[in-house]
C-alpha cells in the first residue's frame, strides 16, 4: 500500500490586496482597504502603462462606501472596459494601490 500523509496548510501566505472591477464600481478587499487606511481615495489612470492608481487621501477624492467606490464616471472618462478581480501592488511611500489592467 502507498499512503500519503495529510499535512495541514502550515504557514499561511500573506494575503494580497485585490481590486474588483465591475461595470459601475471598484471594490477593494479587506487587505487593500487596510493598506490604504483611508475612507477617501483618489482615482487616476495611466493610459501608456494601462494602470489604475487608487490612492488614499485625507481630503477631497471619492468617499469609500464600505468596500465600494462608485466608478462609472471614472470608467467612462478613460474608456476602461476591463472587468474582474485583479491583484494590486501597494506602494507605502505613496499610500497607493496600482492595478495593472
Amino acid at each position: 500500500m502507498s499512503f500519503e500523509v495529510y499535512r495541514p496548510r502550515g504557514e499561511r501566505a500573506e494575503k494580497k490586496p485585490i481590486v474588483s472591477l465591475s461595470t459601475t464600481s471598484i471594490v477593494l478587499n479587506n487587505v487593500a482597504r487596510e493598506k490604504l487606511g483611508s475612507s477617501r481615495v483618489e482615482l487616476a489612470y495611466d493610459k501608456q502603462s494601462d494602470v489604475i492608481r487608487v490612492k488614499g487621501v485625507t481630503e477631497g477624492g471619492i468617499e469609500l462606501k464600505k468596500t465600494k467606490i462608485f466608478g462609472k464616471g471614472f470608467f467612462n472618462a478613460f474608456g476602461i472596459t476591463k472587468r474582474g478581480k485583479l491583484e494590486a501592488e501597494y506602494n507605502a511611500d505613496e499610500n497607493a494601490l496600482y492595478v495593472k489592467l
